[in-house]
């Protein structure tokens, strides 16, 4: 179990702009941390993170992080796993969709209804894994 101190869960997402996933990324996390999990999340930017934010860097060291990545370069999860200790969970997002058949969305900024589905797909992922981070479950 989880330590009482905890009390929430940051989410380092993908700021790949130049790649699909990379928006269904932000859009996934934004849905976890102001509709899905508010209470229990918080936002860490990864630009500012990785500028020297000194809060970002604290909180990814001392509390539970999730990784979201666009890509297999992992930007999120290598610079987390640098910069202040390994996330307690890492995810990818083209592997949530190939686990569910899902196609990359095809648009950096409108997303058709299906790619909205698969981000709010993404989201419940991002929720689960703060849900067990919380509960000291594995996933």
């Amino acid at each position: 179990m989880i330590s009482l101190e905890v009390l929430k869960v940051g989410i380092v997402s993908c700021s790949g702009e130049a790649v699909c996933e990379g928006t269904l990324s932000r859009i996934a996390c934004r849905r976890v941390l102001d509709d899905i999990r508010p209470a229990e999340t918080v936002t860490i930017c990864l630009p500012l993170f990785l500028a020297g934010g000194k809060e970002e860097r604290e909180f990814a060291a001392r509390y539970p992080t999730i990784t979201v990545d666009g890509c297999e370069k992992r930007c999120a999860q290598k610079s987390t796993e640098k910069l202040s200790g390994k996330p307690a969970r890492s995810i990818l997002i083209p592997e949530i969709l190939k686990k569910h058949g899902l196609e990359a969305p095809t648009s950096l900024r409108d997303l058709s209804p299906e790619e909205k589905a698969s981000a709010q797909l993404v989201a419940e992922e991002i929720a689960r894994a703060v849900d067990e981070i919380l509960n000291g479950t594995e996933g």
